[in-house]
């Protein structure tokens, strides 16, 4: 099992949630997050409330960019048609399309009936 985790832009999440159900994985987790990367910010990304010292750097560009944070645990086999399907949606080609991490999953439980590994996923 492994965890995908991707960070995207916030108006892609839909869609995005939207093409992984339809590819069979619908069990996502999703939080709003900020953080930045070498392009320090994209004015457009932001048409949401927030409280500007947050944002707003010193310098030039934002001090943080809201993005949202997708994680979902897969069986091994399905990583790749999940990134696929996740970089398919979200590469426009700009600065802040995202980044995808793979980490590996040592056991899945279950709480409400005790099943383990793969089976506590579906």
């Amino acid at each position: 099992m492994k965890e995908v985790i991707a960070i995207i832009r916030p108006k892609m999440v839909g869609k995005t949630k939207e093409a992984l159900d339809a590819l069979g994985h619908p069990s996502i987790t999703a939080l709003s997050v900020l953080g930045r990367g070498k392009q320090k910010g994209i004015a457009g990304e932001v048409d949401i409330e927030y409280r500007p010292h947050i944002l707003e750097g010193k310098h030039s560009g934002m001090k943080y960019v809201p993005k949202r944070q997708l994680s979902m645990v897969v069986k091994d086999g399905d990583v790749d048609a999940v990134i696929k399907t996740i970089v398919d949606i979200n590469r426009t080609g700009q600065v802040g399309d995202g980044k995808i991490f793979v980490c590996p999953v040592d056991e899945a439980l279950r709480v409400r009936t005790g099943e383990t590994g793969e089976s506590a996923l579906v």
